[in-house]
């Protein structure tokens, strides 16, 4: 398969967002490896990213508009969750 028709193959499936699940993925493996990460830290940073990646490959199928509003929604707590999280650090490191 060429290159040009790798592009649209990875957009029409919804494999794109896919790859960009797989790298989040791996990037929260290294976070907990390498970093000592927490999972709630972990889930506070890329969960947001996740959950609108998932709701991209639903709009990039064809799913009901539910499907995509769903993880889109979903997100928006675990960010405000990130945010209170690092508005705390942020004051105990005076």
């Amino acid at each position: 398969m060429a290159i040009e028709g790798l592009i649209p193959f990875l957009f029409e499936r919804g494999h794109a967002a896919d790859l960009i699940l797989v790298v989040l993925a791996a990037e929260a493996a290294w976070l907990r490896a390498a970093r000592g990460w927490s999972a709630r830290a972990i889930a506070g940073l890329l969960g947001p990213a996740a959950l609108i990646v998932l709701g991209l490959r639903a709009a990039m199928v064809g799913a009901d508009w539910w499907w995509i509003a769903l993880p889109l929604a979903a997100s928006f707590p675990l960010h405000l969750m990130d945010l209170r999280s690092r508005l705390r650090s942020d004051r105990a490191d005076p």
